[in-house]
């Protein structure tokens, strides 16, 4: 690099609020140690609960037009996820999101007994409304979809490029499109859990 080239910032690299930043911005509570990247896009601020240990990256989309989200402590969401929340949807403590995992609260009816889109007046329309829990310790592989009324047990982990219709029961290893369970999940990560929280 020639000597008299000036360093810039980095167009590319929008940075992150964090915690101080997100106090102001009309979210229902934000905890301690959040940072949530300044490219996502964040409707319905005020129907949003934000524990603490939270860090949401790039060209996340979160709608909460109505419904709510509520996230535990310790979550992780990944670039590019969608999380629809207008039928509410819960992430509890040491939860994940990888990358691109959509997680709907509300779907059109794909019947044809119904027209579909948010375009058409509500009484031409046959949604599927119910909330979507996940567990703690739950880990959702890339590309991952789950779809309205799923609760997906604590400490269960479902693979990449799976699709949920279904809850799921706790402790197991999931995956595919539907999703079947493949095998038992460690616990051995509830004592690293218990180690973390005692150094604190």
């Amino acid at each position: 690099m020639r000597e008299n080239s000036k360093f810039v910032a980095n167009p590319f690299n929008q940075g992150y609020y964090t915690t101080n930043d997100l106090l102001r911005f009309g979210f229902k509570s934000v905890g301690e140690n959040v940072s949530i990247a300044k490219n996502c896009t964040i409707i319905g601020l005020e129907n949003i609960d934000i524990g603490s240990n939270i860090r949401i990256d790039g060209n996340v989309v979160i709608t909460s037009y109505s419904g709510f989200l509520s996230l535990g402590n310790y979550i992780h969401i990944g670039e590019g996820c969608l999380l629809s929340c207008s039928g509410g949807i819960t992430l509890s403590d040491f939860s994940g999101l990888s990358q691109g995992v959509r997680i709907y609260s509300i779907t059109d009816d794909y019947s044809g007994l119904s027209l579909t889109n948010p375009t058409v007046p509500h009484k031409y329309l046959k949604l599927k409304v119910a909330p979507v829990h996940l567990g703690k310790h739950v880990i959702i592989g890339s590309g991952s979809i789950i779809l309205p009324g799923v609760t997906i047990g604590d400490g269960s982990a479902v693979g990449a490029l799976s699709l949920v219709t279904k809850s799921l029961q706790e402790w197991g290893v999931y995956f595919g499109s539907p999703v079947k369970r493949l095998k038992a999940r460690s616990k051995k990560l509830l004592q690293l859990e218990r180690t973390l929280l005692e150094e604190k």
